[in-house]
């Protein structure tokens, strides 16, 4: 009985090293996460980080973006018939799942809600790198424009943003924070980064690509979250980012990440005319 005893212990220390050493082998994470609520979640999405609420009629050409009618992402307003988001936030989805709101600072009521007729997604999107994360979106029917609802200018192809030129990011992502309403739009002031730094900064996930921007404080505090995604980054009046991801959200020495709009300006024009 004790030989047995012995056995079954020498056993179970050799399963349990074998175990610790896979789970040594296994990498803490792959990559950050896209900034967008995941379908089973759509509900819960709060707002920007560090920001302030404002009202839509500062920023006319927000628009949310919602799965079944419950806010998913954020959008800009490009014309009466167009909308550009992040294609993370809509791939594997239909049209008909979509619609927009536009004209208000609730994702969940007032203003106008659009149904969109059409996804038109890059081509090059990369759903492993994020890379190339732009969607259009064509509206069943045209807009309205008032002082609620706007198309933001674009910048023209591979114009370049001067490092910390300040650029305003607004939605309804989350806020991390149990305190603050989830009903209001909110913004956030925050300046763009080097290229290289931020390059660097994300060296552990591979790095950024030329169709990305950063934006953010080196200590953070102030960024985009989830529930922010596809949602506009404007400097000097122009749509300059399209909130796309980051490491956490206004973590340290973690700039927030955007596609670059200037990089598609002319994919932009062919595909919606704008």
């Amino acid at each position: 009985m004790t030989n047995k005893i012995a056995i079954l212990l020498a056993l179970l220390v050799a399963v349990v090293a074998c175990a610790q050493a896979q789970a040594s082998q296994r990498p803490r994470f792959v990559r950050p996460l896209p900034r967008f609520l995941p379908r089973p979640q759509y509900g819960v999405g709060h707002r920007i980080v560090g920001g302030f609420e404002i009202d839509v009629s500062e920023t006319p050409y927000q628009v949310s973006l919602q799965y079944f009618r419950h806010h998913r992402c954020g959008g800009s307003v490009l014309n009466n018939k167009w909308v550009l988001t992040a294609a993370h936030c809509t791939v594997g989805l239909t049209a008909s799942t979509l619609t927009v709101r536009v004209g208000s600072s609730e994702h969940a009521d007032g203003g106008t809600v659009v149904r969109v007729a059409r996804i038109v997604e890059h081509p090059n999107y990369d759903d492993s790198t994020i890379d190339h994360d732009y969607s259009l979106l064509e509206l069943e029917s045209e807009l309205t424009f008032s002082d609620k609802v706007q198309p933001v200018a674009l910048p023209e192809q591979d114009e370049q943003v001067e490092d910390g030129t300040m650029a305003t990011v607004s939605g309804w992502g989350n806020t991390q924070s149990a305190t603050e309403s989830n009903a209001v739009l909110r913004a956030a002031n925050v300046p763009t980064v080097n290229q290289k730094e931020c390059d660097n900064a994300y060296s552990t996930f591979d790095g950024i690509t030329d169709q990305m921007l950063c934006a953010g404080y080196h200590q953070g505090g102030k960024d985009a979250c989830q529930g922010d995604s596809g949602g506009p980054l404007v400097a000097d009046g122009k749509l300059v980012g399209v909130v796309s991801w980051g490491f956490g959200c206004a973590q340290a020495g973690y700039p927030g990440v955007y596609s670059r709009v200037a990089s598609v300006r002319d994919w932009v024009r062919e595909n919606s005319g704008v």
